[in-house]
């Protein structure tokens, strides 16, 4: 292992693009500390503890909320700005279209996705402050518009500068920014989370505490696992001549198709999505009429309730798994792709045959994979019914994304490193 942290760090391009990224990481850390005014910490700390779902909400924005810093929302906006554009990409031809112009037509989306980020993240602060707001504790202690308007345009910033840091650590190519700053915030808030658990640990605890250990070497296991499998496809190449001489033999391969071919990216929306409905409900608690009011009471409980939390987290997971698999993989011009390199699937005819072929492959397997990670998902909300420890549902979350980030971020190294290799020779 020490070798190969060795081979990464001789590599010029590699270096300076892991220590940006920590140079990054700890400005985001630094920022992460610089608290809003007119807050008081105390009231929130006993107000989260007594909440899961701004407990998922903390997770979500890299830890950032709990301190309610000046980045409080974390990459949340940004994240659900992209599920809005790729879900309208399906819907709206045009969005389509601009998908498969390439470099072009991403920045384009990718600069409207930056727009939408700002009255997402103006929507989603506000949201938490009324929820603050309507609490029995006095957490905020100025509450003029004045103040409040001067809490949302901090937080809009923040958020628009988490976003800009994301970008810039994506371009590295040492794994997604994003995923990576709330990795971040996960793992920085893990000592504080050991100590408290020290410090109130005694032998009633053990049961939980072992559970828990189990729950955690699984769940690392079963993500590795998935991360790492893959069905081989047999590609079979054509004989090529040359001119008058002998046809030269045709070359076996095989196409990898990936068990989980989108990392941790349907668990961040899912949890997106999960928390995105109580923000917008917030607004209409103490709406002029009832249906409104009883409606947003309604959305506010039955989000809360054990069962159908961990019901939605796992289909969310499952659903977004097959979506964000379909927007990434695209049989047809894979199937294009090798029919122009003269190449086919033993047994299959090259064009539409073929790109019914892989999709059928990759929808099973796809199946696998979304379901082995909707119940590693859920895994620690069952163990949380046994045990009744709530700090067991955000653990699991929390070892899922940081396990997906750095085996993603490892498997980009390794493809710079290979790439490096290949031009050394």
């Amino acid at each position: 292992m020490w070798e190969k942290f060795m081979r990464v760090w001789a590599v010029k391009e590699v270096r300076r693009g892991l220590l940006f990224i920590i140079l990054l990481m700890a400005l985001f850390r630094f920022v992460a500390h610089i608290p809003l005014p007119g807050i008081d910490l105390v009231a929130l700390q006993r107000f989260f503890e007594a909440n899961q779902m701004l407990g998922l909400l903390n997770l979500f924005s890299g830890g950032t909320i709990r301190s309610f810093s000046v980045v409080a929302l974390g990459v949340a906006p940004y994240i659900t700005a992209s599920i809005i554009l790729q879900l309208l990409a399906v819907l709206v031809p045009r969005l389509e279209e601009m998908q498969k112009e390439g470099e072009s037509g991403q920045q384009k989306i990718n600069q409207w996705t930056r727009l939408l980020t700002i009255p997402l993240a103006i929507i989603q602060g506000f949201g938490i402050l009324s929820l603050l707001r309507q609490s029995q504790s006095s957490i905020l202690t100025k509450t003029d518009s004045l103040h409040i308007i001067a809490i949302l345009c901090a937080m809009t910033a923040g958020t628009l500068f988490l976003m800009w840091l994301g970008e810039l650590i994506s371009e590295r190519k040492v794994g997604n920014g994003m995923s990576m700053i709330i990795a971040a915030g996960i793992l920085a808030n893990l000592p504080t989370s050991l100590t408290q658990f020290w410090a109130t640990y005694d032998s009633s605890q053990l049961f939980s505490l072992v559970l828990y250990v189990v729950i955690a070497i699984v769940m690392i296991t079963a993500v590795v696992f998935i991360n790492e499998g893959q069905r081989n496809i047999p590609i079979q190449h054509a004989r090529q001549s040359r001119g008058a001489g002998p046809a030269l033999g045709g070359v076996a391969s095989s196409l990898p198709l990936r068990v989980n071919t989108v990392g941790v990216m349907p668990i961040i929306f899912a949890i997106s999505l999960l928390i995105f409905p109580t923000m917008i409900a917030q607004f209409f608690t103490r709406a002029a009429s009832p249906i409104l009011r009883d409606g947003a009471t309604w959305v506010i409980t039955i989000l809360q309730d054990q069962w159908v939390y961990g019901i939605s987290y796992f289909v969310l997971v499952v659903g977004f798994t097959y979506f964000y698999t379909a927007v990434v993989f695209h049989p047809d011009r894979v199937a294009e792709n090798l029919q122009k390199q003269g190449s086919f699937v033993p047994g299959l005819r090259p064009g539409k045959p073929t790109a019914e072929y892989l999709q059928a492959v990759m929808n099973r397997i796809t199946l696998a994979g979304a379901a082995f990670l909707g119940i590693i998902a859920v895994m620690p909300l069952i163990a949380q019914g046994f045990t009744g420890t709530r700090a067991l549902a955000l653990g699991g979350t929390s070892l899922l994304i940081v396990v997906s980030v750095v085996i993603e971020s490892v498997k980009q190294i390794q493809s710079q490193m290979t790439m490096h290799e290949y031009d050394a020779y």
